[in-house]
């Protein structure tokens, strides 16, 4: 029998044992990084998030974990429930807190069933989701959502977990030799664009460069984050990672890389990803100037160099973005996973995400119409 546990820490649960459970690398659930979210300031109670991890244990040995969280309201999740929010309210309940399963901030597929790989994985991933939903039951919460699933986790969740999906954008590795190797694969049209928007920075004067997180210094690392922040304040948002995050991310080794523009020796312009299990992850963008062409050559056309260069698998950009289709990005499903704990409220969602999951699958069905490669037969995964 297994013992179930939850931590209101990550530093709770020891780490080789929690990282063991990962069957990939997936950097966004490793421990160093909700750690580092953690004790950055960027979990906060005020903010809507309280750390509420899962562990599995027999005998005192962590067999299988997911990260969990408390959630005050709907902010960083990318999987907007705010209509269930205000339908459940205006019926009388509270919505909020509810527990959701997932890595904050992150819109990036992911494992969230920690378990291993092994013949005993599919079962543990049963118990993890069981000990979810039976947590709700126990502290009265509305729901349990779990975001940005694996296609091999869907299968732990029963028929009364209610099946969304959206549409990503994500790069693929062909065996590229180099960037014109590329943007030989692209449609004329394509490829014509994309020549114009690097002309475009490189006439600019700015000078561009590659860093690893690691090599930067406190100063740049303050600028860094001061773009990231003016980025959020311009479209009236709230920037949620604190400064002390960003250093954290740069003394994870090759975590963090760095697409910087720079005017004399000032950086002017950034694009923060993060690497790992062959997989380059774009997640931040700031610009103090305005030069045309600028975010698609930081933020995309850098990072795909990047990931020729190292023979990186695939490249996923962030979440949303038609404009990434033309560019060499093709879509790709996303899928997650809800609980909703009272059966009428749960019947009266499930019939709204059929008319939702028709438009998905119907948006989905057209952008494959409109690959931008010239033998239209890239392969979606």
């Amino acid at each position: 029998m297994h013992e179930i546990r939850f931590h209101d820490a990550i530093a709770e649960l020891p780490a080789a044992e929690w990282d063991a459970l990962r069957a990939e690398a997936n950097p966004f659930v490793s421990h160093a990084f909700l750690h580092a979210l953690e004790h950055s300031g960027c979990i906060r109670h005020d903010w809507g998030w309280q750390a509420h991890h899962l562990g599995l244990y027999e005998s005192g040995r962590l067999l299988a974990a997911a990260p969990l969280y408390l959630k005050g309201n709907s902010h960083g999740e990318f999987v907007f429930d705010w209509s269930w929010a205000r339908a459940w309210e205006r019926a009388g309940g509270e919505y909020y807190p509810k527990l959701l399963c997932g890595v904050p901030y992150s819109p990036v597929p992911g494992p969230r069933l920690l378990a291993g790989d092994h013949a005993r994985t599919p079962s543990l991933q049963r118990a993890l989701v069981a000990a979810m939903r039976g947590e709700a039951e126990r502290l009265g919460l509305s729901s349990v959502h779990a975001n940005f699933l694996q296609g091999g986790e869907l299968a732990a969740f029963g028929h009364d977990w209610l099946a969304r999906s959206d549409v990503q954008f994500h790069w693929h590795n062909r065996g590229y030799l180099d960037f014109p190797d590329f943007l030989a694969a692209l449609s004329h049209k394509k490829r014509k664009n994309i020549l114009h928007e690097r002309r475009q920075v490189a006439a600019s004067g700015l000078a561009i460069e590659w860093r690893g997180g690691d090599t930067l210094d406190d100063d740049e690392w303050r600028r860094v984050h001061a773009l990231y922040e003016a980025a959020f304040d311009a479209k009236g948002n709230h920037a949620t990672l604190t400064a002390a995050f960003f250093r954290r991310l740069g003394g994870l080794g090759a975590t963090a890389q760095l697409a910087l523009a720079r005017h004399d020796e000032t950086i002017v312009a950034m694009a923060l990803f993060v690497q790992g299990d062959n997989v380059l992850y774009g997640r931040y963008w700031g610009a103090a100037v305005d030069v045309p062409g600028l975010h698609f050559e930081l933020c995309y056309y850098r990072g795909i160099e990047y990931a020729i260069t190292h023979q990186l698998d695939r490249f996923e950009p962030g979440a949303q973005g038609e404009h990434k289709l033309a560019r060499g990005f093709l879509p790709v499903r996303t899928h997650s996973r809800h609980y909703l704990v009272n059966p009428d409220f749960r019947g009266a969602v499930a019939t709204a995400l059929a008319s939702e999951a028709e438009a998905v699958d119907a948006y989905a069905a057209e952008l494959q119409d409109h690959s931008p490669y010239a033998d239209r037969g890239h392969p979606e995964r």
